[in-house]
């Protein structure tokens, strides 16, 4: 069994931040749809990115990575009829994939490890048969897809996740015909999708925003580009958190322009009372007196962890609300954000769709549970900026998931992280 300890520190420093995830998935895929070569900079290898790297090869592209470039070459996309697609534990793999499979009328089957087969797919195994495509599933992974998708009006509620529409908007503007995506309920995460049209019209293909949804018209082209890749707000926000609750954290490689919807950290930081200072590329968060707010987290899921973390050091008593998306995560991250804060001296409720964190000043020392999942681990290891003790938390390397240099970065702003080997 492998832990990692923390040890109390007070951050100072900085950190380059890696890649966005969210936004290196989705240029990987629209070069992918493009007939021809692209190159995407900078990425980093998280096991989520291999999994979309392995996918589109199993679908016949060839990538190459030097450096941190990514060179995708699409020209035999597509050149097979059967296929086995591993998306890893990546929800995002695999709600692009079905798809994009779907678009090639690939016969395509569906696996995936950790949590991901509990995952919910349901709206694509009740909308895509409307279209021409047979979805067959027990309820979850493996899903063995067949046929080919067709335009038309698609009706996706908005508040299951944004990933759902992403992976439809990747692949209608290529079918012959134009198509709708209408919305059944309330919109939650709208900025991955904005972030998604954002990419694909680097690539030259457009969407348009409507009252109901989503407007695409069809038989566009993707074309290969280079392609840019933003800084990770979502990353960052760990770094940001630990520098509000003591010392100071600079964070560079995150630009004030940016599509991701994690930006908002920035401003919720402010309205915890932190001195945050924004450049046009960096960032740095200075510890002030903090007080208690509300948190809509409907359009932020993935910052919530680290938002409850925050919350421990803030005056009074915070609830973060419309959050219950959360608990179909890598794992229930409502309770696990409530556990993590609870063993550790502080004082937290869980809500049917939420938190209420009731500030403590300084947490304590203790055994904390992982839960194999990669924003509670790093979660944790923030923690310890306003600690009194040590903290031992499992599962460490779930970081792999989504940043693999996390513990490096961690100790650039003076955090320590000793990973043991138990037996």
């Amino acid at each position: 069994m492998q832990k990692v300890v923390y040890s109390p520190f007070v951050p100072d420093g900085s950190v380059n931040i890696p890649p966005s995830k969210s936004d290196v998935h989705r240029a990987i895929i629209c070069a992918a749809l493009a007939n021809g070569v692209s190159k995407i900079s900078p990425v980093a290898l998280s096991n989520d990115i291999k999994a979309t790297i392995e996918c589109i090869k199993a679908l016949g592209a060839r990538a190459e990575i030097d450096g941190d470039v990514l060179t995708v070459d699409s020209t035999d996309m597509f050149n097979c009829k059967d296929v086995t697609l591993d998306c890893g534990e990546s929800g995002s793999t695999l709600r692009f994939f079905i798809p994009v499979a779907a678009y090639a009328g690939v016969n395509a089957k569906f696996i995936g490890h950790g949590q991901l087969p509990n995952r919910p797919i349901g709206i694509f195994t009740k909308s895509l048969p409307k279209k021409g495509v047979k979805c067959k599933t027990e309820g979850g992974l493996p899903l063995q897809i067949s046929g080919t998708l067709k335009s038309g009006v698609f009706e996706i509620p908005g508040n299951v996740s944004s990933q759902f529409i992403t992976g439809l908007l990747f692949v209608l503007p290529l079918l012959d015909g134009d198509s709708k995506i209408v919305l059944t309920s309330p919109i939650e995460s709208v900025g991955y999708i904005n972030m998604t049209i954002y990419t694909m019209s680097k690539f030259g293909v457009s969407v348009k925003t409507t009252d109901y949804g989503w407007y695409i018209k069809g038989n566009q082209t993707y074309i290969p580009c280079s392609y840019t890749t933003d800084g990770d707000w979502s990353q960052a926000a760990f770094f940001m958190v630990a520098g509000a609750i003591s010392g100071s954290a600079t964070v560079r490689g995150v630009f004030a322009d940016s599509n991701q919807g994690d930006k908002k950290i920035a401003d919720i930081l402010k309205q915890f009372g932190a001195v945050v200072e924004q450049q046009e590329s960096s960032i740095t968060v200075k510890s002030a007196p903090m007080k208690a707010i509300t948190i809509d987290a409907s359009q932020i899921p993935d910052i919530v962890p680290i938002l409850s973390v925050c919350a421990c050091f803030a005056q009074g008593t915070t609830r973060i609300i419309n959050a219950g998306r959360l608990r179909i995560k890598e794992c229930d991250r409502l309770k696990a954000s409530a556990d993590l804060i609870n063993n550790l001296g502080g004082n937290a409720k869980e809500l049917e769709d939420g938190l209420e964190i009731t500030g403590v000043g300084q947490l304590k020392g203790g055994s904390v549970d992982g839960c194999n999942d990669h924003r509670m681990v790093m979660s944790a290891a923030v923690c310890a900026a306003g600690l009194d003790g040590e903290i031992e938390c499992s599962d460490p390397y779930s970081i792999n998931k989504s940043y693999p240099d996390f513990f490096e970065d961690y100790r650039k702003i003076g955090g320590s992280a000793n990973v043991l080997n138990l037996r």
